[in-house]
């Protein structure tokens, strides 16, 4: 099979596109972060050695916009997956149509882009959704298949714990205030040693951990001794919270209520999905009270045994629920089934 793809998100593009080509699959990223799939220095994640390099559809490429992509170009795959974007989709579906068009959600849905991709749906479009929580989207459109972002157990793995210090990861945690939850992640983490690892959080001050290269931020989810996760609305779950999770650092997470209190300018649903994941004082902690929360931050600052206890537990959920294997299958079958 040769897949176009068409991306939104590198870090995304980067993991599915090497487990697709690890299927056997063909793939191009259009104007992708992985058109070219060496990589290149300024990207948060490595490049993917297997993947087919095809100069001349990346000569081509750079010539249209994304919602401009001739038909001629769309006949040189079999497939194509679109991430997100229901503009690309509706811009060029009378171009593409004649293909197997793939939408894959990155949990961004709202009611709207349900229905702007109706109609493309009753015409054939396929759909991946990332959890069965896009499920209670008002308008919710259904689904071909729930395959899950996944992270590969031998990259985020051995954690430690040693040193004793609070973390969390969020580009732009203030200036995205609302949708990340700022308030209650300094509520929680408020007296006890803590940074922010990420991009755009220079305004947060001596808490600010930078953006790390991979390597480093692998180390310092190894290293440190848990995790404040607050996640993004509307997201059911992110990828950071994937990679906490995976490595074995024990996460301390915002309940589905404070999670879901973000302004009226979202439809009120029931979106976020870490209360369905996380089994409370097992594999991890959620709460809506603050207080509680911050005493779970601290016990676990305490006592290592019982953070290493959680993060086993932690583990062990991430590799069942969405180890790379698990996932790998699920595309394996959605592909077959094309």
């Amino acid at each position: 099979m040769k897949l176009l793809y068409l991306s939104v998100h590198e870090i995304l593009e980067r993991d599915e596109l090497s487990l697709f080509t690890e299927l056997g699959i063909d793939c191009f990223s259009f104007q992708g972060a992985y058109m070219y799939p060496q990589g290149h220095p300024t990207l948060k994640r490595p490049g993917i050695p297997d993947m087919q390099l095809h100069n001349d559809l990346a000569e081509e490429a750079v010539l249209y916009a994304k919602t401009k992509i001739p038909q001629s170009f769309f006949d040189k795959f079999d497939a194509v997956m679109i991430m997100h974007d229901p503009n690309v989709i509706g811009e060029n579906w009378d171009r593409m149509k004649h293909k197997t068009v793939i939408w894959r959600s990155i949990g961004q849905s709202t009611p709207g882009v349900e229905n702007m991709l109706r109609r493309f749906k009753y015409e054939g479009m396929r759909i991946v959704r990332m959890s069965p929580m896009e499920n209670n989207i008002i308008g919710f459109i259904g689904a071909d298949a729930m395959i899950r972002f996944y992270k590969d157990p031998e990259e985020f793995k051995d954690w430690n714990g040693n040193t004793r210090r609070v973390i969390n990861m969020t580009q732009s945690l203030l200036g995205r205030r609302l949708f990340c939850h700022y308030d209650s992640i300094m509520q929680i983490a408020a007296g006890f040693p803590f940074l922010v690892y990420g991009s755009g959080n220079t305004d947060l001050g001596g808490l600010d951990g930078g953006e790390l290269p991979y390597e480093l931020m692998k180390g310092s989810l190894r290293d440190n001794r848990l995790f404040i996760y607050g996640g993004t609305w509307p997201s059911p779950y992110t990828l950071a919270f994937q990679e906490a999770l995976m490595t074995g650092i024990p996460v301390v997470c915002l309940g589905r209520q404070l999670a879901e209190n973000v302004v009226d300018i979202h439809d009120r649903i029931s979106y976020y999905e870490i209360e369905n994941i996380i089994v409370n004082g097992t594999n991890g902690f959620y709460s809506d009270d603050i207080n509680s929360l911050r005493d779970q931050v601290h016990q676990l600052l305490e006592d290592q045994e019982l953070a290493k206890r959680i993060g086993i537990n932690g583990r062990k959920t991430a590799i069942e629920m969405f180890g790379k294997e698990t996932i790998k299958k699920q595309w394996g079958k959605f592909f077959d089934s094309l």
